[in-house]
């Protein structure tokens, strides 16, 4: 029988993610609450957070397969959050302008049925232009990153901050890396397109 895919998540980046790349899932609020104050190094936080979102709700979804993701932008020992604000967010863009960042994106997925999970981690070298405070501000002002970790979205005008992004998907940069999540899949015996339909 098909599985059925759970997001653990209400992120509309992420189900935008999965709607484009046809996967049927359906989304629900993960119950885990993320710690930033946690003495975690960020790649492996970005791990006990996807891990900890997926896990969440095996007791709702006892046979299905369950989706977490999440980032960790940091600038040296420096966690970035999400801004929430547009001084923060500013606040941020002025830290990185000119500099090299790294965001760590994990992601997880539980296999509920069998008690298992696994996780892949992504990580992209992020190289900011230089850029005026003006420059920030008109940014901010246009793409009201404020819930978006690190403060931009690079798949609208953030693109144009950066010099250079290298990492091994894009899709990782968004928000939850695609290529990883049908690795995942793969070594539960899935296909993606395999998938059971969502439940009205």
């Amino acid at each position: 029988m098909p599985r059925r895919l759970v997001l653990a998540s209400t992120s509309s980046y992420r189900r935008r993610l999965l709607d484009a790349a046809g996967v049927a899932y359906e989304a629900r609020a993960p119950s885990f609450v993320e710690d930033h104050e946690v003495a975690l190094a960020p790649d492996a936080m970005a791990i006990a957070f996807a891990r900890g979102k997926a896990s969440s709700l095996r007791d709702a979804y006892p046979d299905a397969l369950i989706v977490g993701s999440d980032q960790v932008p940091a600038l040296g020992p420096r966690i970035l959050t999400k801004p929430e604000t547009r001084e923060r967010a500013i606040e941020q863009l002025v830290a990185l302008e000119g500099r090299t960042h790294h965001l760590h994106t994990a992601i997880a997925l539980h296999d509920a049925r069998e008690a298992v999970t696994t996780h892949r981690l992504v990580t992209h070298t992020m190289q900011m232009r230089p850029l005026t405070r003006r420059e920030i501000e008109h940014y901010v002002d246009r793409d009201r990153p404020f819930d978006c970790a690190g403060s931009y979205r690079v798949e609208a005008a953030g693109a144009l901050l950066f010099e250079r992004m290298n990492g091994d998907d894009h899709t990782a940069i968004v928000g939850m890396p695609l290529t990883a999540l049908c690795l995942l899949l793969a070594e539960r015996g899935v296909l993606p397109f395999d998938l059971a339909p969502s439940v009205p």
